[in-house]
C-alpha cells in the first residue's frame, strides 16, 4: 500500500531543520503484515529526544529510515498466526518487542530482549524482515515501529491493547516518555514513600518521572534543568523545588534543602554531565538512575571512592524497566485517577509539514512533547 511517511536519508545536517529538512515527507510503499505481524493506522505519535539524536547523528541509525517510536494506533489488519489482536483494537506498541524466549524475557526484563534489540539495531522488524520500501530500495524501521507515517507494520509481540476512550495525543506518550520516566522511578529505583527524588532533565521523560515521584509519596521532588521555562512547567507536574543547573551554587542549595542530598536521582537528559550531576546530588546510601541515552561512545566520570565508601547504587534504566503488558495498563490507571497529568504533557498537535521545525524547537529545549497526528 502507498502511505505518507517521514524519511531520514542523511543524518547530521546543520540546522535550522526548517531549512535543511532532514526529514523528507514522501510517499512510500508498505507491505502487508506477515506472520505474527500487525498493520496499524497511526492515530498519534510523540516526538522524542531519541528521534532527535538519530536526526543529528548523535546516535547513528541505518538509513534511509522512517523515524518515530512513541505512538498509538488502531489495528487495520493482522498477519498469519496473530490471535491476540483483531481489526479495530486500539494499541500501543512498545519500542522493544519481546520474543518471550530469551533469558531476559523469561526473567521479566523484556526491554532487554536479545532478539528485539538485535532487530532494532539493524533497523528491521523482529522477524528480520522489512516492510517499507520505495522504488525497489528498502527503508529501515525505527525501533520496530516507524511511527512518523500514516500506517505501520509492527510485531504483535510489541503491542498492548488499551481502551478506546483515551485521547490519542495522550495515549501515544505512554509508549515511551511515560513508560521510561515513570518506570525509572517506580520500577528501577525501588522508591519508598517519604524518600526524596531529584530529576535531572525536565523534558517529556523527566516530567513523567516527576509525576511518578509525586504519586509515589516522595517527601521532596526536585527538578533540575538548564531551561527556566521547563523548570517553571515542572512545578505544575509535582516538583516541590526547582534548580537551574547553570547556577554555580546549585549543588550546595540542593544539599541544603535535602539535608545532604536526595535518596534517589533520576537522570533523563541523555548527556554525561547530567548523569554526573545526578550522582553528585545523591546522598550517602542513595540510588542514582541513568534513564537517558547519549552517544554510545560517551563516558562518565564519577568517584569510585564515593560509590564504594558511601554504599551508593548506580543503576541503568531502559524502557523504565517495564513489562509493557503489565505496566502500560497500570500507568494508564494512574492517569485516569489523576496521578499522571499526561494531558498537560502533550504540547502542540502538529502535521507532517511541521516535523522539521518541531525538532528545531526540541533542540533548543522548547516544548514539552509535541505530537504528530498524521
Amino acid at each position: 500500500m502507498k502511505i505518507k511517511a517521514a524519511v531520514l536519508r542523511v543524518a547530521g545536517l546543520k540546522g535550522p531543520y526548517r531549512d535543511t529538512k532532514p526529514l523528507s515527507i514522501e510517499t512510500v510503499d508498505l507491505d502487508r503484515p506477515e506472520r505474527e505481524e500487525v498493520l496499524i493506522k497511526i492515530a498519534a505519535a510523540g516526538l522524542c529526544h531519541s528521534d532527535l539524536v538519530a536526526i543529528d547523528g548523535e546516535r547513528p541509525k541505518p538509513m534511509p529510515i522512517v523515524l518515530g517510536h512513541e505512538t498509538v494506533g488502531v489495528v487495520s489488519e493482522v498477519g498469519p498466526g496473530v490471535t491476540a489482536f483483531e481489526e479495530g483494537d486500539y494499541v500501543i506498541p512498545s519500542f522493544v518487542a519481546s520474543c518471550g524466549k530469551c533469558e531476559m524475557c523469561r526473567i521479566g526484563r523484556p526491554g532487554l530482549c536479545v532478539a528485539a534489540s538485535d532487530a532494532n539495531a539493524k533497523g528491521t522488524l523482529m522477524s528480520g524482515g522489512q516492510r517499507l520500501h520505495k522504488n525497489g530500495a528498502r527503508l529501515y524501521h525505527h525501533s520496530g515501529v516507524s511511527a512518523f507515517a500514516e500506517f505501520a507494520v509492527v510485531s504483535e509481540h510489541s503491542l498492548v491493547k488499551i481502551d478506546h476512550n483515551i485521547p490519542a495525543q495522550h495515549a501515544a506518550l505512554f509508549g515511551c516518555a511515560v513508560m521510561t520516566g515513570a518506570g525509572a522511578v517506580i520500577n528501577t529505583s525501588g522508591i519508598k514513600a517519604g524518600e526524596s527524588v531529584a530529576v535531572i532533565g525536565a523534558g517529556g521523560v523527566g516530567l513523567s518521572a516527576v509525576m511518578a515521584a509525586a504519586a509515589a509519596g516522595s517527601s521532596q521532588v526536585l527538578a533540575i534543568d538548564i531551561n527556566d521555562e521547563k523548570l517553571h512547567a515542572a512545578k505544575n507536574f509535582g516538583a516541590t523545588h526547582v534548580f537551574n543547573a547553570t547556577d554555580p551554587d546549585m549543588l550546595s542549595k540542593v544539599k541544603a534543602v535535602t539535608g545532604g542530598g536526595v535518596h534517589i536521582a533520576i537522570e533523563s537528559a541523555g548527556v554525561p554531565q547530567a548523569l554526573e550531576l545526578a550522582f553528585e546530588v545523591t546522598r550517602i546510601g542513595g540510588c542514582t538512575v541513568a534513564a537517558g541515552l547519549p552517544n554510545p561512545e560517551k563516558k562518565i566520570n564519577i568517584s569510585h571512592f564515593l560509590l564504594g565508601a558511601q554504599e551508593r547504587t548506580l543503576k541503568g534504566s531502559y524502557m523504565g524497566s517495564c513489562i509493557p503488558s503489565r505496566d502500560i495498563p497500570k500507568l494508564l490507571n494512574m492517569y485516569r485517577q489523576g496521578n499522571l497529568a499526561v494531558d498537560k504533557l502533550a504540547s502542540d498537535i502538529i502535521g507532517f509539514d511541521d516535523l522539521n521545525e518541531a525538532f528545531d524547537l526540541m533542540g533548543k529545549g522548547g516544548a514539552l512533547r509535541n505530537v504528530l497526528v498524521p
